[in-house]
């Protein structure tokens, strides 16, 4: 008889925490692009334009930082240009070099007009920036599902869950940096911003039903992995439990009269939540996901490191994001008193 050992070698992830911050940023930024772009053909009276402001600050923030989380990802400083100097037109990751800078472009300009008032110009700009947007969430969806080597992340429903946990997690930050503008969170149109939130949690509920019949009919693949794991693991029913709960709690927080939505505590609440979701969302898709054994049984082992390829990178994409956010509240206060500052002509 012969015993044949086999152990499994220590290696780096193929995403790391990195990735988690790219995949939460740019899609902030690509929903609120196309939720800016609405509300710039809104009529200048309309109420709805007041979260105009809150949607210029999340866009300019999250188009800023999601490339700078995108290109400490790629490890090694010459993959950027290797992009540029050998393009594959058959590689996702390859488009998305060419789109991203477009987008990321299109977004400041964008927040350029508004800051100077060019409204003609801003309608025109809007709907690029919508389309751009729209190729974004299309590439970053996209060169994830197409690994059939995982069937958790071979689904059509992964773009779009990805989409539609990105436009929560805007809705959310609009909510939460609204406090630091002028006239505050009492500011937003309150009825409004809660129509958005219903909405985006409505299409998420009946995306996560589309996606179990799916699996139940034998046509998703993912569903039945998902269903595997959550059976086996007390690691993954655990993440499923914890997921269930914040979707009731974020469904409570927003089932409230629309004005309290917008009152400084439960705004507060409701915001870091709806940012906690969409964040989960990714690092349980993107993080967790690979320590599936594609061949074998068992679960590997995942140790995050505290350096920059793990806790201090998170900590220090959302300090970049942070101080982003203070540079541009300020402008935003100061360009608010010029504006209301400034004499008004017949």
């Amino acid at each position: 008889m012969t015993i044949i050992e086999i152990l499994t070698p220590a290696y780096d992830a193929a995403w790391l925490p990195w990735a988690v911050q790219y995949f939460f940023l740019v899609a902030i930024a690509c929903t609120t692009a196309i939720t800016a772009t609405y509300l710039v053909f809104k009529p200048n009276h309309a109420a709805e334009r007041q979260l105009l402001p809150a949607a210029i600050v999340v866009l300019a923030v999250s188009a800023i930082a999601a490339p700078v989380a995108l290109l400490a990802d790629l490890h090694q400083p010459g993959r950027f240009w290797h992009f540029y100097a050998y393009i594959s037109p058959w590689s996702w990751m390859s488009i998305g070099a060419l789109l991203l800078p477009i987008f990321v472009s299109l977004s400041l300009l964008f927040c350029l007009l508004w800051w100077f008032g060019k409204h003609s110009l801003l309608r025109i700009c809007g709907v690029a920036l919508t389309l751009s947007a729209l190729s974004i969430l299309l590439y970053t969806g996209a060169e994830i599902m197409v690994l059939r080597s995982r069937p958790l992340w071979h689904t059509y429903f992964l773009p779009v869950n990805f989409a539609l946990t990105g436009w929560l997690g805007a809705l959310g930050a609009m909510i939460l940096v609204a406090r630091w503008l002028p006239g505050g969170v009492s500011a937003l149109p309150a009825v409004f911003m809660r129509k958005l939130c219903m909405t985006a949690i409505t299409l998420l509920a009946i995306c996560a039903l589309a996606w179990a019949l799916s699996g139940l009919l034998g046509l998703d693949a993912s569903f039945a992995a998902a269903f595997e794991l959550f059976s086996n693991y007390p690691a993954w029913r655990l993440s499923l439990f914890g997921s269930l709960i914040l979707a009731l709690v974020l469904f409570i927080l927003l089932r409230v009269p629309a004005q309290r939505l917008c009152t400084p505590y439960h705004s507060l609440v409701a915001a870091l939540v709806m940012l906690a979701a969409a964040w989960v969302f990714r690092w349980i898709v993107l993080m967790s996901v690979q320590g599936v054994p594609k061949y074998g049984a068992g679960l590997y082992l995942q140790s995050m490191p505290l350096g920059s390829n793990g806790l201090l990178g998170i900590l220090g994409v959302f300090g970049l994001c942070v101080a982003l956010l203070a540079i541009i509240t300020l402008l935003m206060e100061r360009h608010s008193s010029y504006v209301s500052s400034r004499p008004q002509h017949a």
